[in-house]
């Protein structure tokens, strides 16, 4: 069996089944124990280890990058809620820090490659620094890149801490890895401009984002319902948003969506629990780039 997730969750853990038997992403077992009851033997077998899977996105990213279902791969973006402004600030004393439990079954199974992703800023650079110290006692190299989704044109900014260890490498190579040399290297410590250019004429329009509360928003009219800038406008390479629209909210934010999704839905079906999952979720197409930056790198 070529995959392994280890999800809690039990909503999220029924999206991974259903993914899998959709063929969307690798096929394999999904445990829902917490990962402080899994022990290396449980997992050995596996080519492919996702913990804290989510909804699977470091699959899908794995696949988006052309990386192989049976190669051997490890992924694990551990809760950000001890080290997210959003959170109560605990830290290494959070009950929610689980990398001293991920680390234990690196060490017992050493995948040759292990990536992972956190939240963007001094703490997650924290968080990195004594992930890197346990990393490199068992001889692995291993940097990171803070980077936003809108690097990969998604329409939000979500800046997240991507990091890559490998056994591969010596540990002087390790810069290699994502293609830095230093974390928050290639986007200024991760102050990614909360501004995209729109439209031929080269308007500014400021993205809508849950982290960066208190930014001035785009001068629109104020209105109660949205308004559609034309998709010919829209500064979309080819990728996944492709053919998206612009909507002007009444809250004056601008947000790009598929044509004809309004910005309120009414009776979503389980909305807590996808609400949720989605919040949790990595963008698998700007993972998927860290991928490729690696496999560039081989």
């Amino acid at each position: 069996m070529a995959a392994y997730y280890n999800e809690i969750d039990l909503y999220a853990a029924e999206w991974i089944r259903n993914l899998i038997k959709a063929g969307h992403i690798a096929d394999g077992e999904v445990d829902t124990r917490s990962i402080i009851d899994v022990q290396p033997d449980d997992i050995r077998h596996f080519d492919q280890c996702h913990f804290f899977a989510g909804i699977a996105g470091w699959s899908h990213a794995l696949r988006l990058a052309g990386w192989a279902d049976d190669r051997k791969i490890w992924t694990g973006s551990c809760p950000c809620q001890p080290f997210s402004v959003a959170g109560k600030g605990k830290g290494t004393d959070d009950e929610r820090h689980l990398w001293p439990h991920f680390f234990r079954l690196i060490r017992g199974c050493r995948p040759p490659v292990v990536m992972g992703e956190q939240v963007a800023g001094a703490a997650g650079y924290g968080w990195l620094d004594g992930v890197r110290s346990d990393l490199e006692s068992e001889g692995y190299a291993i940097n990171g890149v803070d980077i936003p989704a809108c690097a990969a044109n998604a329409p939000h900014i979500r800046s997240r801490l991507y990091w890559v260890a490998n056994t591969k490498y010596p540990r002087r190579d390790a810069e290699r890895l994502c293609g830095y040399g230093e974390v928050g290297e290639s986007m200024g410590e991760g102050k990614a401009s909360s501004t995209v250019r729109s439209g031929q004429d080269g308007n500014i329009v400021h993205m809508a984002d849950s982290e960066c509360r208190g930014r001035e928003s785009r001068s629109v009219p104020a209105t109660d319902k949205a308004t559609v800038i034309s998709p010919k406008n829209n500064i979309c390479s080819c990728n996944f948003w492709n053919n998206a629209v612009w909507l002007n909210g009444a809250d004056g934010k601008t947000r790009r969506a598929k044509p004809g999704i309004c910005l309120l839905a009414h009776g979503v079906p389980a909305r807590v629990g996808k609400l949720r999952a989605y919040g949790n979720a990595i963008v698998p197409p700007l993972a998927a780039e860290v991928i490729k930056a690696f496999m560039e790198s081989q």
